[in-house]
């Protein structure tokens, strides 16, 4: 305590710019602190940030705007008809690329839209998406096992599925039993359709 307040009446007895110096250092601890505390109470962050330590996953926000378009699908009839866009982050396609695997941590958001048809200058009946949403879902890759207990997790993956009534609650409440069967015929590509998303091939 002695040294302490040496050391703090020392700086203030010094000259201006140790002084300045001084407080500068002051502010890196406490910005530094101030994000080791954040990250413990929101989770871990460096993981995901739509995953908090629970492992809920949360809708990522502005997606549309913040990832890559990795492609779409068309189902022209029955209840997951329209158009399904797929997205993620740029450094998970690089990885891809580069790797031939998701990294720790890549999302995949894909998002499902009704869809028109009408005759254009390009050709009759042509279809596109409409302003309209069905629904999300949401993909993390997990190559650690972090959340053995938690049942929307497993097989390498956390799984979700987003509501328009509610985009804040994963509808999802057993993977196996909510997820995995849409994805089975996948299971050697890592339980994703990678032959639709020609965005993690090399132009």
């Amino acid at each position: 305590m002695v040294s302490l307040q040496y050391s703090i009446k020392k700086i203030f007895n010094s000259s201006l710019s140790t002084r300045i110096a001084a407080l500068g250092v002051a502010s890196l601890i406490f910005v530094l602190a101030s994000g080791v505390v954040m990250a413990m109470k929101d989770g871990d962050k460096s993981f995901s940030p739509y995953v908090d330590k629970q492992g809920r996953i949360s809708l990522p926000k502005d997606f549309r705007l913040k990832m890559v378009h990795l492609g779409s699908f068309f189902v022209p009839e029955g209840e997951a008809s329209g158009f399904h866009d797929v997205y993620a982050e740029a450094e998970a396609v690089l990885h891809y690329r580069k790797n031939g695997t998701f990294p720790d941590g890549a999302t995949i958001v894909k998002e499902l839209r009704p869809s028109q048809s009408g005759d254009y200058t390009t050709g009759k009946n042509v279809s596109h998406a409409t302003s309209d949403i069905k629904q999300w879902f949401v993909m993390v890759k997990d190559t650690k096992g972090r959340f053995k207990d938690n049942s929307v997790w497993g097989d390498g993956w956390g799984w979700a599925l987003f509501k328009t009534n509610d985009s804040s609650v994963n509808v999802s409440q057993d993977y196996k039993k909510d997820c995995l069967g849409c994805h089975a015929p996948a299971k050697k590509t890592d339980w994703v359709y990678i032959e639709g998303y020609p965005t993690l091939n090399k132009p």
